[in-house]
């Protein structure tokens, strides 16, 4: 028997709705890495149902399929586009099939989503969550303030307590927001007691993460070689949840390159490397060259920030497969150098997008795009502003930020076969958003609504490896409330241990 009486192509429906439109392949991996290309938006959306379910009246206990039914679903899918109007089916936490008036099992939970809209979980590759529970500190910080005041000052009095609530508080914060997976940064590891609890923090809350190990405290060829991440992976990876991965996080700081033998026990250990790269004043400009002259140019490495690169180290980081990861809020706001979607699609890097930390700025991915957004298409007016012309066309569309958010966020952690996209055999990491706010309606443009109009308050269900850990815009369980009480906790314990004179300065950097 057929999952389904319709093909899961973009076909028109039976009451006259826009056929979806469909992606080039060849466009969308040279764009994104397996991300977006244009696609004409004109799906219109029914108003969102006043019968929706309710979670209190379906039993999502894990294990059960899971039909989504009826939604606007964007795939982020070359193949299929956007299809209105659509079934999702769930089985054994990975996507059964995609189509109109699919047949689930027996058993199966279904959920009504007429009128919303259906997107893969967003992927965030660069988060320090570590830093979560010191939120809007650093509001009005210099890149500066935050290397004295962050890693000099703050960062040594963080017990495993806290960054396990930090840990626990960012992850939640995360699914809460439609975020599926993000990359924990976590370079605040001072002993192997902090490494566990990040590890705890982030197999307790439900997120799909892949815990990025560093230690900003020591030189990288010190701690790398000290033994604690073998000791790591083997006794906690993999995990019997394989939610949670594990990598590593250097950073190379000088031109002479000292950091050279980590590199290598990092390469030689398989290891993926994620790194602060081509930031103002912090790295060198061609740190992709040194690579490449050491053997150490790998396709498994991502660049965060990659703002000052000379042009042969773009070059370089394209011909090796390498990847990077814009956080164009906090470079904007910090300093680490202008957001370099424009150059990473020169040299057809492919590119995803990530949040950086709470202590600075907002905590998800909806902000990220349209900050992604905004400053490259800010920069192509000035450019033919001072020319004395006009932007005819907007090079990066909205399209190719959500791919960035999305399956661009897959191929940075070498996941696009698992992640980034709503393709039947992948996991099922699924967002929706509610349509029925007056800042959502009426709905005309599906990508659009999704990257310039959504917002964290309508991200109305959650689903993790087929698990359903928000619905109705509520957060199933009560890890919330846990995560909060060790929060608040962990924040009044580290304002105690810095002391009223540091906080304030940290509160007041100039001292206005």
């Amino acid at each position: 028997m057929s999952l389904s009486d319709e093909p899961s192509s973009a076909t028109p429906s039976p009451d006259g709705a826009a056929p979806a439109p469909q992606w080039s392949r060849r466009k969308l991996l040279q764009r994104a890495g397996a991300a977006g290309a244009a696609v004409a938006a004109t799906t219109v959306v029914p108003t969102a149902s006043a019968t929706t379910t309710r979670s209190r009246e379906v039993d999502l206990r894990p294990g059960r399929p899971l039909l989504l039914r009826g939604g606007t679903v964007i795939t982020m899918d070359p193949a299929r586009g956007v299809v209105p109007r659509a079934d999702v089916l769930v089985i054994d936490g990975r996507i059964a099939a995609i189509g109109r008036r699919l047949r689930a099992p027996a058993d199966a939970a279904v959920l009504d989503l007429q009128g919303k809209l259906v997107q893969p979980g967003m992927i965030d590759t660069h988060r320090h969550m570590w830093q979560t529970v010191l939120r809007g500190i650093a509001a009005d910080w210099t890149l500066g303030n935050y290397v004295d005041l962050m890693f000099g000052r703050f960062g040594p009095l963080f017990t495993p307590d806290d960054v396990y609530a930090g840990s626990l508080l960012g992850a939640i914060e995360a699914v809460d927001s439609g975020t599926t997976t993000v990359v924990d940064w976590s370079h605040n590891m001072r002993t192997p007691q902090h490494a566990d609890a990040v590890v705890d923090a982030l197999l307790d809350s439900g997120a799909r993460a892949r815990l990025a190990y560093g230690n900003y405290a020591e030189p990288a060829q010190d701690w790398v070689l000290r033994g604690d991440i073998d000791r790591l992976r083997s006794e906690r990876f993999p995990t019997a949840d394989e939610r949670v991965t594990l990598q590593i996080a250097l950073d190379v700081f000088t031109a002479d390159f000292p950091e050279r033998p980590a590199w290598t026990w990092a390469r030689d250990r398989g290891f993926e490397i994620t790194t602060h790269a081509g930031v103002v004043g912090r790295q060198p400009a061609d740190l992709p060259e040194r690579l490449r002259d050491a053997g150490l140019l790998l396709p498994s490495t991502t660049y965060v920030h990659a703002t000052t690169f000379t042009d042969e180290s773009y070059r370089l980081i394209a011909e090796s497969g390498g990847t990077a990861s814009v956080a164009a809020e906090s470079d904007l706001h910090g300093g680490q150098g202008y957001p370099p979607t424009e150059k990473l699609r020169r040299y057809g890097i492919p590119t995803s997008l990530s949040v950086d930390t709470v202590t600075w700025f907002s905590g998800d991915m909806f902000h990220a795009m349209r900050a992604t957004l905004a400053a490259d298409r800010g920069l192509a007016h000035l450019r033919a502003h001072e020319q004395g012309g006009l932007v005819d066309i907007n090079e990066l569309r909205a399209l190719d930020v959500l791919a960035h958010a999305t399956i661009g966020g897959a191929r940075s952690m070498g996941l696009q076969d698992q992640l980034g996209s709503l393709t039947p055999g992948k996991r099922a990491d699924i967002v929706v958003l509610d349509t029925s706010s007056p800042h959502m309606t009426p709905m005309i443009n599906p990508v659009g609504a999704a990257v310039l109009q959504a917002s964290t308050s309508d991200v109305d269900t959650v689903v993790v490896g087929g698990r359903v850990v928000k619905r109705n815009g509520e957060l199933l369980g009560n890890g919330f409330a846990r995560a909060r009480r060790l929060a608040d906790a962990s924040r009044d314990r580290l304002r105690a241990a810095a002391g009223e004179k540091l906080w304030r300065e940290a509160l007041n950097p100039s001292g206005r």
